[in-house]
């Protein structure tokens, strides 16, 4: 690709930012690793935005305090001076090289040392064109992440919002970051409820386009949609089965809001729980065995759990008089809901196992949580000065982020699976 035309394309994504959600971290870990990611060497202007995406990702988890590299790069074929690095307060670094291949293609490589032990920890490769900066820079953060943490990074992974600005709802996929965001439906009626397929292909969700909530499954590559639950009344509330076979679903065909299975085509419904009051919310284990959800049947909005095949109720909450939201932890230890606390609505975590919570916000009118996929951050809507914006936090309280679109309300998130 020429300097002129890869410019250009650096300067549209730039030109674009505005479109996207801005992300503002205001809490770190209490004991971040010290990394330094040095400038790869090779083709310059690819080299320092690639780089620069990938001192961001690590920067935002909060788990990692980037020292500065000097802005040169660093040949790793000559050898590391593990001294000078260690002078300059590095546990980690990277190093790595990115040239052109032909047909405006690129090979990126990269090598991350531990600089404590004087020895490599691993190298990787790919091969990518200008247009795939962030998603390569996305993958090399994950893969250091893992190296680094021993868990599964989550930069290469997406998320799906609503944003409202005047007569206009618009559900949007972005990475991660924020960045690449892109309307996957538009309409002037609301949208609510997105949740992720367990492969990451279709998102289900509830429109009220018709002029009554519609659960709807999309296809995100061919933008291809169908109804999966249009019954008299109201359908909303979805939420896969772990095999991505079913949806959980609120249907009132039969009087009351109650919990229903429905094919994932839209074939088929079963009634899973009943009850005298309103059952919403539903959400699968992991394991797919059973499913939790809000229920005032006790005379007061909390969160109990049924067997997915159907059968006895059992409640899961009993500090305070309102608990709603369950979503459980990608490996099932914990739950994460929302609590109300002297009027403040607040994103709680609870141990399954002790039963003992803790708040993790400061905010006073959160909704919507979803879990990373490694279960690491929480993502969730609340306000800020009267706008909804998204907002994440660490399953430990002690990194938070805030994301927001300029001049436009966004909510209802939800992180999407890992990348396959």
């Amino acid at each position: 690709m020429k300097i002129r035309t890869l410019l250009a394309t650096l300067a549209l994504c730039a030109a674009s930012a505005h479109a996207q959600l801005s992300i503002e971290i205001t809490g770190a870990g209490a004991n971040r690793l010290p990394v330094a990611v040095a400038d790869f060497s090779g083709e310059r202007i690819i080299s320092q935005a690639l780089t620069s995406v990938l001192r961001a990702d690590l920067e935002r988890s909060g788990l990692f305090k980037l020292v500065d590299a000097g802005g040169q790069p660093v040949n790793d074929a000559t050898g590391i001076n593990y001294g000078d690095w260690k002078t300059r307060g590095a546990d980690a670094l990277v190093v790595g090289n990115i040239d052109a291949v032909g047909d405006g293609r690129y090979e990126t490589r990269f090598r991350l040392h531990d600089v404590q032990k004087q020895a490599p920890l691993g190298n990787q490769g790919y091969t990518h064109t200008s247009g795939q900066l962030r998603a390569t820079a996305h993958r090399a953060a994950d893969f250091i992440y893992e190296k680094l943490i021993g868990e599964p990074g989550i930069f290469s992974t997406r998320i799906a919002y609503v944003v409202k600005s005047t007569g206009r709802y618009e559900l949007q996929i972005a990475d991660a970051d924020g960045n690449g965001a892109q309307a996957a439906l538009a309409s002037r009626e609301p949208i609510i409820s997105p949740t992720w397929s367990p492969d990451g292909t279709k998102i289900a969700y509830v429109s009220f386009e018709a002029k009554k909530p519609v659960i709807y499954v999309h296809d995100l590559a061919s933008g291809r949609r169908h109804v999966a639950a249009n019954f008299k009344g109201s359908n909303s509330a979805p939420a896969w089965s772990p095999d991505g076979k079913k949806l959980a679903v609120v249907l009132t065909k039969d009087g009351s809001s109650q919990l229903y299975l429905v094919n994932a085509d839209g074939s088929g419904v079963t009634r899973i729980a009943s009850s005298s009051g309103i059952d919403t919310e539903p959400q699968f284990a992991p394991d797919g065995l059973s499913i939790y959800f809000t229920s005032d049947r006790g005379g007061s909005p909390q969160i109990y759990r049924v067997p997915s095949g159907g059968g006895e109720a059992q409640r899961i909450t009993f500090e305070g008089s309102y608990n709603v939201t369950p979503r459980p932890s990608p490996d099932g230890k914990s739950l994460a809901y929302i609590s109300r606390n002297s009027g403040r609505f607040q994103l709680t975590l609870m141990d399954l196992a002790t039963k003992q919570s803790q708040i993790l916000t400061e905010t006073a009118k959160d909704e919507s949580p979803s879990f990373a996929p490694n279960g690491r951050m929480i993502i969730y809507a609340t306000e800020v000065g009267g706008r909804g914006v998204l907002a994440a936090v660490s399953a430990d309280g002690r990194v938070k982020q805030k994301l927001s679109v300029q001049a436009a309300d966004v909510r209802e998130p939800a992180w999407g699976p890992f990348v396959r």
